[in-house]
């Protein structure tokens, strides 16, 4: 049967390679692996989100930023980048997009500036299914973050230590205003049967980049609130009746992406680590660029060279050094940092 000239159209968009940008540093790598190469770009557009805990709306340094790379009229790539003064403001953003790239026909990745998973365990301990799903509607049961960003994830935090040990652990680290019987100011001396870091942040140390525990909930660089406050805005974002979205690895598995496997989803979500792209591109700030800007534009900019290049998809592969039961921990559970590669 011969396709439409929308078809056609719309499979000459998707196969549009560009030729701006070198692919530099240790991906390059990855095809030693013995993975497939993806020969056409995947995605219409690219969005890094670097999300942000604050209390009380806020701009600037330490805020929500949000970077977009879409494509203009000759398929080019155009960047832009908005800073909305809180996750709330941030999420309508980022549906209001998703619903007009969709009017286009076009796919989108989405990078979350934190976990989308928590370490293997958790699930157990809080008497839930053995899958990401159950403690993402857990979780969002339980978060309220107001228009003004004020939210409970301290006590959220505390009603998990409660429910999995009745102690002050694992999540440990508040201000000491909110201290209480089942969440401490200080670390714990051990986290007893809970491991201190998922997978994916073992093999970030291992690289120096340094990932912290998503059990630290309080203090610089720490991303466990901004974790739990971000799983509960992206189940939103997944709720909306005419958005169709994946999150990677628990909804598509570990396997090289191509264009069949986002054949009925609008977007896909993956966690993201910017430090790890500062360590494997050149990266330059551009003049009054704060230091969460200038991030969510270079993942911007690296992953649409990376798709340019038809070298996206294997990243979502994740490492092969990964057993057959570590695999399972990620896909079901745990997750994995998008990039992060033997």
């Amino acid at each position: 049967m011969a396709l439409n000239d929308l078809k056609v159209r719309e499979i000459s968009k998707r196969a549009f390679l560009s030729s701006q940008g070198t692919l530099i540093g240790p991906i390059t790598d990855l095809f030693s692996l013995g993975i497939p190469k993806v020969t056409t770009r995947l995605f219409d557009a690219i969005i890094a989100v670097d999300f942000s805990a604050a209390e009380g709306p806020k701009k600037g340094e330490g805020s929500v930023w949000i970077g977009i790379m879409k494509r203009d009229a000759r398929f080019r790539p155009t960047y832009e980048d908005k800073n909305p003064a809180t996750r709330l403001e941030a999420m309508t953003i980022l549906k209001e997009l998703l619903l007009d790239f969709k009017k286009r026909g076009e796919k989108v990745l989405i990078g979350f500036d934190f976990a989308l998973g928590f370490p293997t365990g958790t699930s157990q301990k809080l008497g839930l299914e053995l899958k990401a799903q159950d403690l993402w509607t857990f979780v969002t049961k339980n978060i309220v973050d107001k228009p003004d960003n004020t939210n409970n994830r301290f006590a959220v935090a505390a009603k998990m230590n409660r429910l999995m040990t009745d102690q002050a652990y694992p999540f440990w680290g508040c201000p000491k205003n909110a201290a209480q019987k089942w969440l401490s100011t200080l670390k714990p001396a051990d986290f007893g049967s809970f491991p201190e870091y998922r997978l994916t942040e073992i093999v970030a140390r291992q690289k120096k980049a340094p990932a912290k525990s998503l059990w630290q909930m309080h203090g610089a660089g720490v991303v466990g609130g901004q974790s739990l406050l971000g799983i509960a805005h992206i189940e939103g974002l997944k709720q909306t009746p005419t958005l169709k979205g994946q999150l990677w690895p628990f909804e598509t598995g570990l396997k090289t992406l191509s264009a069949d496997d986002l054949e009925y989803s609008d977007w896909v979500g993956c966690e993201i680590y910017p430090s790890l792209f500062e360590k494997i591109y050149e990266f330059t700030s551009n003049e009054n660029e704060v230091k969460d800007q200038a991030q969510v534009r270079l993942v911007c900019e690296s992953l649409t060279k990376l798709d340019d290049q038809g070298e996206l998809g294997i990243l979502f592969a994740g490492p092969s050094r990964l057993t057959e039961s570590e695999r399972y921990i990620v896909e079901s559970e745990e997750g994995w940092i998008l990039g992060l590669m033997d």
